[in-house]
């Protein structure tokens, strides 16, 4: 999968998990302070991606992103 192509389904299934508009997020939108979002979306967000890419992301290392960008550098780890 494409770096692009795979940043896209991330910011899809942020968007989705929680519940923001995806024409708002980018690569380098905050996690922590863009979205500021409870564990509970966090866990419900990596779930989303071990079901939708078929990849495991540790909660601990998805939760310690700061950005999109560097979740999506940390998927594409583990394709």
């Amino acid at each position: 999968m494409e770096r692009k192509e795979l940043e896209a389904k991330i910011i899809g299934l942020v968007a989705t998990s929680y519940d923001v508009e995806e024409s708002t997020l980018t690569a380098e939108t905050s996690i922590k302070d863009d979205l500021g979002g409870a564990s509970i979306q966090m866990v419900g967000l990596v779930s989303e991606i071990e079901n939708e890419l078929d990849v495991l992301v540790q909660l601990q290392t998805a939760a310690a992103c700061n950005t999109i960008g560097e979740l999506v550098d940390k998927v594409e780890e583990q394709l």
